[in-house]
């Protein structure tokens, strides 16, 4: 599947290269952007996007506008970005033909999270790309052992008694050993779905899956934390 194609239209050059640089790091490749309504319809025509994100305030115009120029000639999801958080002028963004509504200020990773279900939504991404595959045979690194179906765990021989998801810990665990794995490759891994909001799941998961396979689970030696980044799996 082609890379889908993002067009930023926000009169803070700043914001835009945040966002940017955000939708980059989740994989996004072909992103532009611009800073005007004209600029935006120029860009909107020649790039061809799949996605819009669009500022309600612009320094020749509203969003509003270009949302509409955008639908005389397009289906494409628009997501507006606005200061503006009063329910009237949310209301107005999605009857005139916009999918979402994001009030400033705003989180980059739930703007990206936002963006990737409305691509989802319109056929144009999927998770699956993104998701590493399990390789055809079963893999031992240090004590631990993985069948090549990837459903059962041995330590030292002995089978952990683990439940589906904690098979699915291990799996990409043991896929990338001495690896940062970061929570949301994780969390696309093992639940096929965006982290957003999930923090707390993935933490559970993984201190009940360290009760069944470190010897001191409050200091652990296979699954290790990386503050701010992720976590580690100790390939001994």
């Amino acid at each position: 599947m082609e890379k889908p194609r993002i067009l930023i239209v926000d009169d803070e050059q700043d914001l835009c290269q945040l966002m940017k640089t955000t939708l980059n790091k989740e994989g996004f490749s072909k992103i532009e952007t611009a800073h005007t309504l004209e600029e935006g319809w120029d860009r909107f025509q020649k790039f061809e996007p799949n996605i819009a994100i669009l500022d309600v305030m612009l320094p020749d115009g509203e969003g509003f506008d270009l949302c509409r120029q955008i639908r005389e000639v397009s289906r494409i999801p628009i997501l507006f970005l606005s200061a503006k958080s009063e329910e009237v002028d949310k209301i107005l963004g999605l009857a005139i033909g916009g999918d979402d509504y994001i009030t400033k200020p705003f989180s980059p990773k739930e703007m990206a999270y936002r963006v990737k279900a409305q691509l989802r939504r319109a056929g144009v991404y999927t998770l699956d790309a993104a998701i590493e595959k399990p390789s055809s045979r079963g893999k031992t690194v240090g004590p631990f052992a993985i069948n090549a179906e990837e459903t059962e765990v041995k330590k030292d021989n002995r089978l952990l008694e683990l439940t589906a998801k904690e098979v699915g810990l291990m799996a990409t665990f043991m896929r990338n050993p001495n690896q940062i794995i970061s929570k949301e490759t994780l969390f696309r891994n093992v639940w096929g779905e965006e982290f957003y909001g999930a923090d707390n799941t993935l933490m559970v998961h993984i201190r009940r899956l360290r009760e069944k396979v470190e010897e001191n689970p409050s200091k652990p030696s296979y699954i290790q934390t990386v503050k701010g980044l992720g976590y580690r799996f100790a390939g001994k």
